[in-house]
């Protein structure tokens, strides 16, 4: 197969289900962020919240669907058609992102919340349609080129909605400005999924089980039973824990180390998103179309190795307090920033490298007829390891240790989880 993966962007079998999932990531981080930016900067203080506990309550109101809903998804998107299921599911966008753009108007916070809500529902049932579909219209030396540009364009959709939501919210015109902008996102995600072919039903004589926790412990299970496709999930399980903690610390680190101002947070975004992108597209040339754990282990090793090396880049204590943060050019000027600034999209170019075998090796590996519910197992992991690493930062912040320091352990784990890997799937002949 052609190292060039962009030849993809020119199959209707792909590039309907590329901008559909874009637009989809896209719209979820700028109504994630403007809703955050919101309720820091306004709608904590009319409701009489802490700000910080109500921020959180955000992150687990979108995290909380995919543990109750993925074990249903997952079952609807192997009895029936994949493509007529994305469909619907953009269309309850376009509603849901008008039910958004009423609750900014209102400034309704409970209203706002609702819609995080069913905005996470909406994605919970999205994702094992996405990459149950990718092995139906793709061959398997196309898989890694595949999820390369999905997961390279999902990094880049969320920095630019990250930034998009952030920006205008609070601008003049803010709130109907995002509101617009979002149902218009909505209704592009909702027309390219008209334009892609039809897949045909994995398992159409499935009995849905309609007890979303027993089935969600049986999908899980049986996960686990599939050697190959458990170990990715875990995996990939741990790149969400990784990428979560970073996501979610760069700001206060940039502020509270680094001296930096909400540009500076946002360069880092960049350097980040950037990089898992770069990394997500390198996979196909350095695998050639092979389904293959090869780099795995290593890339989790370089994960681990800057990791260490961010921990070491970064000042040795917190900025000054009542310090003035640093604008963007005076923060670029400083030899230590460049150092710190390599480490993140360094670290990112690796989870790139990491992730997009896991994925291709989860697919190819899963039974056709149950890949959507192997997809919806690993969302369930992924979510439980996102909110075990809030739960982990939270401790380690109690006991006194510093965001670097965060890091630091971080870079143990990932260190650990790239020996782990490297002996399993040796172990394992892959």
């Amino acid at each position: 197969m052609s190292e060039d993966q962009f030849y993809l962007l020119k199959r209707r079998r792909f590039l309907p289900l590329f901008l559909t999932q874009f637009m989809g990531a896209f719209n979820d981080n700028v109504f994630k962020n403007a809703l955050v930016i919101l309720l820091t900067y306004d709608l904590a203080d009319k409701v009489g919240s802490d700000v910080r506990l109500v921020v959180t309550a955000a992150a687990g109101v979108f995290i909380l669907p995919f543990f109750l809903f993925s074990a249903f998804a997952g079952q609807l998107a192997d009895k029936y058609e994949k493509t007529g299921l994305i469909r619907r599911i953009k269309f309850v966008e376009i509603l849901l992102m008008i039910l958004a753009g009423l609750g900014f108007w209102l400034e309704s916070f409970y209203l706002l919340m609702a819609t995080l809500f069913l905005m996470g529902s909406q994605s919970a049932f999205f994702g094992p349609l996405k990459y149950g579909i990718l092995p139906d219209h793709l061959a398997e030396d196309e898989l890694i080129a595949g999820n390369g540009l999905v997961e390279g364009s999902t990094f880049l959709a969320i920095l630019l909605g990250t930034i998009a939501g952030g920006l205008l919210i609070l601008g003049e015109s803010g709130r109907p400005l995002v509101s617009v902008m979002s149902i218009a996102v909505a209704a592009g995600g909702f027309l390219s999924s008209l334009a892609m072919p039809r897949a045909r039903a994995a398992a159409p004589h499935l009995q849905i089980n309609p007890n979303i926790f027993s089935e969600s412990y049986a999908i899980v299970r049986s996960a686990s039973y599939n050697r190959p496709v458990f170990l990715s999930i875990l995996g990939i399980s741990w790149f969400w824990f990784l990428g979560a903690t970073f996501l979610s610390q760069f700001p206060a680190y940039t502020k509270n180390i680094l001296n930096g101002d909400e540009q500076a947070v946002t360069l880092l975004l960049c350097a980040f998103s950037i990089g898992i992108a770069l990394g997500s597209l390198l996979c196909n040339k350095l695998l050639k179309g092979n389904i293959s754990p090869r780099y795995v282990a290593a890339a989790a090793m370089g994960m681990a190795v800057f990791c260490a090396d961010l921990y070491l880049a970064s000042p040795p204590g917190p900025a000054a307090a009542g310090a003035i943060p640093q604008s963007l050019e005076t923060f670029v000027r400083e030899g230590r920033n460049w150092r710190i600034l390599l480490d993140c999209s360094l670290i990112a170019i690796f989870g790139g490298l990491y992730i997009v075998p896991l994925y291709a090796l989860l697919q190819e590996r899963s039974d056709p007829a149950r890949r959507a519910r192997m997809v919806a197992a690993n969302n369930i992991m992924n979510a439980f390891l996102m909110v075990l690493s809030a739960l982990l930062v939270m401790t380690l912040l109690h006991w006194g240790l510093s965001i670097p320091e965060i890091f630091l352990v971080l870079g143990g784990g990932t260190f650990l989880v790239a020996l782990g890997l490297h002996h399993s799937f040796r172990a394992i002949s892959l």
